[in-house]
């Protein structure tokens, strides 16, 4: 575990996970964010490209989780910690902020940005997002442009679902290629911007679908939009109501996950 000092006087801590095996791919993203991360809060305001309104899509995702003073926040791949003003200035002192990410040198600059601010409520925590192991009952899941690069993301929304209180609230947003697009257009794009990661094996994975049907299956209530002529998506959904069952062979009650049509034992068909 490594520790830094905040201005306030409070230690800094960022805990280490165990990782599992990173594959060449991951090994590759590791590698640019490392390279990026010391002048990434300034490239990134150009990101995917000059002009898009990133930023202003960062505060749609923030302020669609709902957040309410002293909330408990995770924020998957948090990078440099580019959301924790926007959400600091919702959950206020009396709140909490998880930064999980898989790049040292990404904490590093996350790190540098809590000091900057004295924040004192803020944990970090170098880790797959994969293999992360969610607390239990947290106000809020965000994931901001990033969880289309991990391979498990359906897996991460799964355990995100269920670390969720009650009411809790879940968000993603992240880049996409928009619907019908045609494929030698796709690879003029992969060309013009690099092959950044592994951009076209990313387009043909396409795991926003992914991220849809996984969300479809674990939220209640979920919106879907698609923002910036389809290039990105914002996806919210809260935690789907637990009903109690009676286990026949222990006699012993046991939470059930509520169907959206009130019955439990499964998920009826969304529309």
């Amino acid at each position: 575990m490594e520790c830094g000092t905040g201005l306030d006087g409070h230690a800094i801590e960022i805990e280490e996970r165990p990782v599992r095996r990173i594959d060449r791919s991951q090994a590759h993203l590791m590698e640019t964010y490392r390279k990026k991360a010391k002048h990434y809060d300034i490239t990134s305001r150009f990101y995917p490209v000059p002009g898009y309104p990133q930023r202003a899509q960062r505060r749609g995702a923030v302020g669609a989780l709902g957040l309410r003073a002293g909330d408990s926040v995770i924020d998957i791949a948090c990078g440099t910690g580019l959301n924790f003003p926007l959400i600091e200035a919702m959950i206020g002192p009396t709140g909490r902020i998880i930064g999980v990410d898989l790049t040292d040198a990404m904490l590093a600059q996350a790190q540098d940005r809590i000091e900057t601010n004295g924040w004192s409520n803020i944990t970090l925590v170098h880790a797959d997002a994969a293999d992360f192991d969610f607390p239990s009952e947290v106000d809020a899941v965000l994931s901001t442009y990033a969880l289309t690069q991990v391979p498990e993301c359906a897996e991460v929304i799964e355990h995100a679902a269920a670390a969720l209180s009650a009411g809790g609230r879940c968000v993603v947003l992240d880049l996409k290629i928009p619907d019908n697009t045609p494929r030698w257009l796709t690879q003029l794009g992969i060309t013009t911007v690099g092959r950044f990661g592994s951009l076209e094996e990313w387009s043909l994975r396409r795991p926003w679908d992914a991220i849809r049907e996984a969300m479809q299956e674990e939220m209640a209530d979920l919106s879907w939009t698609e923002l910036f002529f389809g290039t990105a998506f914002l996806a919210a959904g809260s935690r789907r109501p637990r009903t109690v069952d009676r286990d026949p062979a222990t006699d012993e009650s046991r939470a059930v996950p509520a169907r959206r049509d009130g019955r439990s034992g499964g998920w009826a068909e969304s529309a």
